[in-house]
């Protein structure tokens, strides 16, 4: 018993590090339909073997219809691809920046980005999958 609950604890610390998070925008920053939005994703300095697979970023406007957690819809996707975090500057943990396009002719309101976040981890590199959600607002 001690044992698995030492494995479940350790497991679960081990996901918990190779979470990213999302710098850029910040939540409730509010920007324009059509403008060009860098969107940054940390990733801190995991203490396991990661392998990195992909990010996708999403876009739902929530002006007029009710918008869900990343884990359930990703919306308009913005970028499917490739993520490779790196150091930049020595006080930040690795990132990459994104610049993605707001659609032309999203409702002012409430919106969401969400991302979905692929990779593998550990010495027999288990799959890993992590959702975010940032709301932001379109002027």
């Amino acid at each position: 018993m001690k044992f698995t609950f030492a494995a479940i604890t350790a497991f679960a610390a081990t996901a918990l590090a190779q979470n990213v998070q999302i710098a850029f925008p910040k939540a409730g920053q509010t920007v324009q339909a059509g403008q060009k939005v860098t969107v940054q994703i940390e990733r801190p300095t995991p203490p396991t073997n990661v392998e990195e697979m992909a990010i996708a970023i999403g876009f739902q406007s929530c002006a007029s219809a009710t918008c869900y957690p990343a884990s359930e819809v990703l919306g308009q996707v913005l970028y499917n691809g490739a993520f490779d975090p790196e150091y930049h500057e020595w006080y930040l943990p690795q990132y990459q920046n994104f610049t993605v396009t707001i659609p032309e002719g999203t409702a002012s309101g409430k919106a969401v980005l969400g991302v979905a976040h692929a990779s593998l981890i550990g010495a027999s590199f288990e799959p890993y999958l992590q959702t975010l959600s940032q709301n932001i607002t379109i002027a």
